[in-house]
């Protein structure tokens, strides 16, 4: 059996192929999503792009997420690495079939977080990242191969469920690891803005 095949195995999801040379992009939902939440956004925003939009396989009280927490803000740190090495298959397993696309990769919330895990083990599988409201509540250690790559981070001010404070630092980390890092930062909470869908939009073009 093919390991695209077996990857797809993992996760439900929706999964369209790229005309030729058009990127792929792989959409993540967050918690309470699925694979519709930013399927069509994807396929707006990167006309003619393969789109991998896989539905997160935890359950919280009914409510989709990719890896277990038991709080919030707090990770279930054994899940999140046991998931992360689930999705780095997934993922490999796709770039494999498409191996002359572009391959780009954002998520919001609970997929941004579960993204910004696989690109801090393994940066080389995206060659751009949008993180919409992501909270990473441990200091990463240095990943000298994030040197050039394009990733946008957006946040609230005032987001209840990802701190401003949390928000910095993780910008600030990024920076430091020589990545090319857009910011949108707005005034309210956890909702997604038209300014962020805007950067990344500008992102994925």
């Amino acid at each position: 059996m093919s390991p695209v095949i077996e990857a797809t195995k993992l996760y439900q999801g929706l999964v369209s192929a790229p005309d030729p040379g058009r990127p792929v992009v792989f959409a993540f939902h967050g918690t309470g999503g699925n694979e519709h939440q930013f399927a069509g956004l994807a396929r707006q925003l990167v006309p003619g792009g393969g789109v991998i939009s896989p539905r997160g396989d935890v359950s919280e009280h009914g409510a989709a997420r990719f890896f277990r927490r038991t709080g919030e803000g707090v990770y279930d740190m054994e899940d999140l690495a046991r998931r992360t090495t689930q999705m780095i298959a997934f993922v490999e397993a796709h770039r494999a079939a498409y191996p002359d696309s572009p391959v780009y990769g954002f998520g919001y919330s609970n997929g941004a977080n579960i993204l910004a895990s696989v690109v801090l083990q393994r940066p080389d599988l995206f060659d751009r990242v949008g993180l919409l409201h992501p909270l990473i509540p441990w200091t990463p250690e240095p990943v000298p191969a994030m040197s050039g790559k394009p990733v946008l981070i957006t946040a609230g001010r005032r987001d209840p469920i990802t701190p401003w404070t949390m928000s910095a630092e993780l910008v600030s980390w990024f920076e430091a690891q020589g990545a090319v890092v857009t910011t949108v930062v707005h005034e309210g909470g956890h909702e997604l803005r038209e300014e962020e869908i805007a950067a990344l939009a500008q992102l994925l073009s």
